[in-house]
């Protein structure tokens, strides 16, 4: 393994323990972790995290070790994000791991290899590892690109971490708006997009990655995501932040291996793999069935049939 790794760690050594064995077999030569602290409210999180930490620190192979450990709590997106910017202040690019997300071990080359290959190419900012189309193929390379921000296992270089905004501060809603629409071009599919980012704008949520993963459109960034799934997330469980339903799909998806890397003729968004995704993730066709039964919307069709406009600010307005 060549490249840095960030591991972000919290309270759970268990989680912590196996995705560990992952990194002492890949032996990175530079190591940094970055652990939130406990919560007051919580009496036994203080000794979790004094565990977790443990486990973390517990190197037996030749590696540059630098830690970032809070005493008090940030809660999730200022503890991710403000150790994300940590690793990037020292490091032009590397991997970041969380604490419940297990590599396979072609993750780690695959990252290292397109790292290094796409390293000037400024309209590639994302290297993801999990892949989420249940077994179809993408493409005629050993990747795909995507306009999709994955955070399960993920790598990035400095040029891109610079444009992260963790308010959304930067973009007006309409701004957001027209070019989710542009990338995904589906008024419905823009506006629950809008919606997550309002909730940022409005500091509604604690979460980091939304806020990622619309830096990246808004600057018309590439992810690239590999056509094996090489990260499994172990985490869905009730410590968990967001993924809190063990019966989830996505729990502890099977890793594969990936061989060989051939890469893409071509560096266009995938669309369809996209809308798979996504049709998953926000169950769209259910939500465009329910939204577009309503009154306004058949007579929003019908002016549409007579050759009026066909594109509306915003789905639901």
């Amino acid at each position: 393994m060549k490249s840095p790794l960030l591991f972000l760690i919290f309270n759970r050594p268990d989680t912590t323990a196996t995705v560990f064995s992952r990194i002492r077999e890949a032996r990175p030569t530079r190591l940094y972790i970055a652990a939130d602290g406990p919560r007051a409210t919580r009496p036994d999180e203080a000794r979790h995290c004094a565990d977790t930490r443990a486990i973390a620190t517990a190197i037996d192979w030749p590696c540059q070790v630098t830690t970032l450990f809070r005493d008090k709590n940030l809660g999730c997106k200022e503890a991710v994000s403000s150790a994300i910017d940590w690793f990037f202040s020292h490091e032009e690019e590397g991997i970041i791991l969380e604490d419940d997300c297990v590599p396979a071990p072609d993750f780690f080359p695959f990252c290292d290899t397109l790292l290094a290959h796409h390293r000037h190419d400024h309209r590639i900012r994302h290297i993801a590892g999990c892949n989420f189309q249940q077994g179809t193929t993408r493409g005629d390379g050993s990747y795909y690109f995507s306009n999709l921000t994955h955070v399960w296992g993920w790598a990035s270089w400095r040029r891109a971490w610079h444009d992260y905004d963790k308010d959304l501060a930067r973009y007006t809603e309409d701004e957001i708006f027209e070019q989710l629409e542009t990338r995904f071009h589906d008024p419905l599919l823009a506006a629950a997009w809008l919606e997550m980012a309002v909730s940022i704008k409005k500091k509604t949520v604690d979460t980091w990655d939304i806020q990622l993963a619309v830096t990246n459109l808004m600057h018309g960034g590439l992810s690239i995501i590999p056509n094996v799934n090489l990260i499994s997330n172990i985490g869905f469980d009730s410590r968990a932040t967001h993924t809190l339903s063990a019966t989830d799909p996505k729990n502890a998806q099977p890793i594969g291996a990936l061989g060989e890397i051939r890469h893409p003729s071509t560096p266009v968004a995938d669309l369809a793999a996209d809308l798979h995704t996504l049709h998953t993730e926000i169950k769209l066709t259910e939500a465009r069935r329910q939204k577009y039964a309503r009154p306004k919307y058949r007579l929003k069709r019908f002016i549409a049939t007579l050759g009026g406009p066909r594109r509306w600010k915003r789905a639901g307005t």
